[in-house]
């Protein structure tokens, strides 16, 4: 979690650890194979996504592919 946005004044929290349901933030995932994207400003199909809870298959967050992967 790199800071969560506060829609009404634009300002980043960046003591935040997590997002709330319709809140908007700035997150770096980490998985377990390889993924294929696109940044989103190219393709608006391959450059976007959405996470699922593989346990009860409830949309638990959606986000957009915003630069290019960085390997940690």
């Amino acid at each position: 979690m790199k800071y969560r946005l506060d829609i009404n004044t634009l300002h980043r929290d960046e003591t935040a650890s997590g997002l709330t349901t319709n809140e908007i933030g700035r997150v770096t995932l980490r998985t377990t194979a390889p993924l294929f994207v696109d940044e989103y400003r190219r393709n608006r199909t391959t450059g976007s996504f959405i996470l699922v809870d593989e346990d009860t298959n409830a949309t638990v967050g959606a986000g957009m592919v915003l630069g290019e992967a960085q390997q940690v």
